[in-house]
C-alpha cells in the first residue's frame, strides 16, 4: 500500500463544542492531534504518501500540524456535499482502486490497521472494507453493515434494530470512482419513516456497489476502534489511549536533564522528557508519561496513569485521577482536583473540582466545581445538534469550551456546555448550556443598613 486518503472535511457540529475553533481531527488526544495517531501508524507500515482532505477554514491547521512531516500533503475540499463527494474531488479524476481512504475522527488500533491493509492483493477489482462491531453503540448513531459468514448482506442508514458494524476504512476497488461520481443525494437504504438529510455518503456508493453484483471483503477490528463523533468521546478516546501508551511503558525512561526526587513514591514507571522533574513528596499511584520541562512537585496526588504535555505544572497537593490527561503549557495548583481532560494552556490555579473537558486557554477562577453527581443517581439527558442524547459514559461531566473563563465559586452542574469565548460569572450555578460567545452572571439584590459600635454594646 503506497497512498492513504484521510477524510477531514467534515463540519464537525455534533462535537460541540470543540469542533468550533478547530477540525476534529485535530482535537487532542491524549497530548497529541487526533488524526496524528492514524498518520504515524500508516507511515510506519509502508504508506509513502498521504493526503488529508479538509475544509479551507481549517487547512492551514492541518498543514502546521504536519508541517514536519514531508510524506503527508493537503487538499482543500470546498463546499462538500458529503464524504462521497469530498473522495470523488481529492481523487480529481484518478482511479480509486488500491488507495486506502480513512476517516479522520477515527482511532484505529496498530495492529487492525496492519491487518487490514496487509489483506490488499494484486487484485485491484474487489473492494475492502474496515468494519467495527457495534455490540456497546446505539446502531441508530451510524451508518451500518449487516455482515453474515464474513460477508456484507445489508448497509442501512441509522437502523432501529442493532447487531449492525460501523465503517471504519475503505480499499475501493477498480471502477468505483464512477460510483462515486453518481452517489446519491439522499442514502438509499433506510428503515421506513426515518428522514436521512441530503448527503453524499461513500457508504451510499458501496451499496450501489453491493446491489450491482461487486465484490467486498470485510476485516474486521479486534480492538477498541472509537468514532469521535460527540464531546463524550473525547474523553472515552483519552481514556483508551491513556491506557495503551501507558501500558507500554515497562521501566523509568528518563530524557537529558531529567530528574526524580528521592521523596517521591512511585507506584510504576515513568516517561520524562528533557529538563522534566518529578520533585518533593509526589504521589504516583500508576504510570506517567510527561513531555519536555514538565515539573511535577510540592505534594501532588496522581491517582493512576496520567499523561501530561510539555512545558506543565502540576503541584501544591493538587489531587488528579487516573486516565486524566494535561495539556502543554497547564497549571495544575494549590488543591485543584482533576478527573478528564485539559487541553493546552489551561489554569487550574487552586481549590477547584473539574469533571470533564476543559478547552485550550481557558482560565478557571478559584472554586470553581464542575457537579458529578445527581441527586436521583441517574445519567444527564444531553441535546446534540437539537437531538436527545443519553451517552453511555461520562453523561454527567462539563464541557467547557476554548477560550473561556469562569468567575470564583461558579458551579457547571452534570452535563452542562459552554460553548467557546464564554465567561461563567462568580456565583453563577449554571445549569443549562451556554452558547458560544456567551456571559453569564448572577443579578441580586442588596440591601444597606446601619452598623457599628452600638451593635457590641458601647
Amino acid at each position: 500500500m503506497k497512498k492513504a486518503i484521510i477524510l477531514a472535511a467534515g463540519r464537525g457540529k455534533k462535537i460541540w463544542p470543540y469542533g468550533e475553533v478547530r477540525p476534529k481531527a485535530l482535537l487532542p488526544v491524549a497530548g497529541r492531534p487526533l488524526v496524528s495517531f492514524l498518520v504515524n501508524n500508516l507511515l510506519s507500515l509502508g504508506v509513502k504518501e498521504i493526503l488529508i482532505a479538509v475544509s479551507p477554514e481549517y487547512s492551514g491547521d492541518i498543514r502546521t500540524a504536519f508541517s514536519r512531516v514531508p510524506s503527508v500533503r493537503v487538499a482543500e475540499v470546498k463546499n462538500s456535499e458529503g464524504t462521497a463527494d469530498t473522495l470523488f474531488s481529492v481523487l480529481d479524476g484518478e482511479d480509486s482502486a488500491g488507495t486506502a481512504v480513512f476517516y479522520g475522527d477515527t482511532l484505529i488500533h496498530s495492529d487492525d490497521l496492519k491487518s487490514f491493509l496487509s489483506s490488499v492483493t494484486d487484485d485491484k477489482e474487489g473492494l475492502r472494507v474496515l468494519l467495527t462491531s457495534q455490540a456497546q453503540e446505539d446502531s441508530r448513531d451510524w451508518i451500518g453493515a449487516r455482515v453474515s459468514g464474513g460477508a456484507i448482506t445489508e448497509i442501512l442508514g441509522h437502523p432501529r434494530e442493532g447487531g449492525m458494524h460501523r465503517f471504519s476504512a475503505f480499499i475501493p476497488g477498480r471502477g468505483f470512482s464512477d460510483y462515486l461520481e453518481r452517489c446519491p443525494s439522499y442514502f438509499p437504504s433506510i428503515e421506513v419513516g426515518m428522514m436521512p438529510p441530503r448527503e453524499k455518503h461513500i457508504e451510499a456508493a458501496l451499496s450501489l456497489w453491493l446491489r450491482d453484483g461487486h465484490p467486498v471483503s470485510v476485516t474486521e477490528t479486534t480492538h477498541l476502534t472509537p468514532d469521535i463523533d460527540k464531546p463524550w468521546h473525547i474523553l472515552e478516546a483519552n481514556r483508551l489511549m491513556v491506557d495503551r501508551l501507558c501500558s507500554e511503558l515497562k521501566e523509568n525512561e528518563l530524557a537529558e536533564g531529567a530528574s526524580i526526587d528521592d521523596s517521591a513514591a512511585l507506584a510504576g514507571p515513568v516517561r520524562l522528557g528533557r529538563n522534566s522533574r518529578i520533585g518533593k513528596n509526589v504521589i504516583l499511584r500508576g504510570k506517567l508519561i510527561a513531555g519536555d520541562n514538565v515539573t511535577i512537585d510540592a505534594g501532588a496526588i496522581i491517582d493512576g496513569d496520567l499523561i501530561v504535555g510539555d512545558g506543565s505544572f502540576v503541584g501544591n497537593a493538587c489531587f488528579i485521577e487516573g486516565g486524566s490527561v494535561v495539556g502543554a503549557d497547564c497549571v495544575v495548583s494549590h488543591a485543584a482536583e482533576l478527573s478528564g481532560v485539559i487541553f493546552d494552556g489551561v489554569y487550574l490555579y487552586h481549590y477547584m473540582e473539574i469533571y470533564g473537558i476543559v478547552g485550550r486557554n481557558t482560565d478557571i477562577g478559584a472554586a470553581t466545581v464542575c457537579g458529578s453527581l445527581r441527586f436521583d443517581d441517574g445519567i444527564t439527558i444531553h441535546k446534540t445538534d437539537g437531538r436527545r442524547e443519553f451517552p453511555r459514559n461520562y453523561s454527567n461531566a462539563s464541557f467547557i469550551g476554548d477560550y473561556c473563563r469562569t468567575g470564583v465559586n461558579a458551579v457547571i452542574m452534570p452535563g452542562c456546555k459552554t460553548g467557546p469565548y464564554s465567561i461563567i460569572g462568580p456565583a453563577v450555578l449554571l445549569e443549562q448550556d451556554l452558547p458560544e460567545g456567551t456571559g453569564i452572571r448572577v443579578k441580586q439584590e442588596q440591601e444597606t443598613f446601619k452598623w457599628g459600635p452600638e451593635r457590641y454594646g458601647w
